[in-house]
């Protein structure tokens, strides 16, 4: 026989919940007297609880005798599910009771940019002393979508370059995702103090040619592969690149191999003297690209959402 907590609660006649806890404490006592004395509750009166209990599920929880109650097998499956269930109630009002059911909460996935990891770092310093659950993932705009539909993120900010604008907003709109522009920007280039465009006033793309491109490692766009992305996305004329997941190990490799280059958002300078890079702009990079905001359709953005999106806001003002 299987039981479920839909069942115990919700189903014919819901069971009594002290009921349940009558069981399972003369189940660990042994007895009705000793279970008497726990739970200071008379002896006959436990006895008719467990017998009306016994009577709703249609078994025998317990083989009595003179030596005392001892659980039949089907009274220990019962009991396995009583106490998982009287644990979760118990979970239930602790939390409620502990105040940690206001723990303030904010989640955010979000492309790797330097305006944004300034503004997320500036909005850690005003959360309240309450308790929080904070989730800041850095990813591509594919999984971005992915972590608000079936992940539970709140918000997320996707990044595409502004050819593909109708394919990402329809996209949005098929998936009753609401979406509101933050900014629009060309990429930047940055590279090591030592590296030899450091020294130029003007950069091509030719003069990229023989250097070592650093790029992220997921670039996405709807209905393309990989391949394409990949071609489209970056110019065609360099013939090494390394791949990188995370921004901290693209700037150390940036910082100590002069030979290497990066496509940027405009970064801060405070980011660019911590790794002793620079940053120029390439006079042939025409691109636009676009970082929105998005979150579910009827969502009520949290104070925390608010002030983020505040800190957000001014850091564009400051480095886009």
């Amino acid at each position: 026989m299987c039981y479920n907590i839909e069942e115990f609660i919700l189903g014919g006649e819901s069971l009594n919940i002290l009921h349940m806890k009558y069981a399972v404490e003369v189940a660990k006592a042994g007895s009705l007297s000793k279970a008497s004395e726990v739970l200071l509750i008379a002896a006959p009166n436990i006895s008719r609880s467990i017998k009306e209990l016994e009577a709703d599920l249609g078994i025998s929880i317990f083989d009595r005798s003179a030596k005392g109650m001892c659980l039949t097998p089907e009274g220990e499956e019962f009991i396995g599910f009583a106490k998982g269930i009287l644990g979760q109630i118990e979970q239930v009002e602790n939390m409620y009771k502990n105040g940690s059911a206001k723990k303030q909460k904010f989640s955010i996935s979000v492309p790797r940019a330097c305006y944004i990891s300034e503004a997320f770092a500036e909005f850690s310093k005003i959360i309240s002393k309450e308790a929080a659950e904070i989730f800041y993932k850095e990813t591509n705009s594919q999984r971005t979508i992915h972590n608000i539909l079936e992940h539970d993120y709140k918000l997320g900010i996707i990044r595409y370059a502004e050819n593909y604008d109708r394919y990402f907003k329809s996209m949005l709109e098929d998936k009753d995702l609401c979406y509101e522009m933050i900014t629009e920007f060309t990429y930047t280039l940055i590279m090591s103090a030592e590296s030899p465009l450091a020294k130029k006033d003007v950069i091509t793309f030719d003069d990229l040619k023989g250097l070592i491109e650093i790029a992220h490692a997921d670039p996405y766009v709807p209905s393309m592969p990989l391949s394409k992305v990949v071609k489209e996305e970056l110019p065609d004329n360099i013939d090494r690149r390394i791949f990188i997941f995370e921004r901290a190990s693209q700037f150390d490799l940036l910082s100590k191999n002069p030979e290497t280059f990066m496509w940027v958002s405009p970064a801060p300078k405070i980011l660019l003297d911590r790794y002793n890079l620079v940053q120029k702009k390439c006079v042939d990079n025409k691109k636009v690209y676009k970082d929105v905001l998005i979150y579910k359709n009827g969502y009520k953005l949290s104070k925390l959402d608010r002030q983020f999106i505040t800190e957000l806001c001014d850091s564009k003002r400051k480095y886009l």
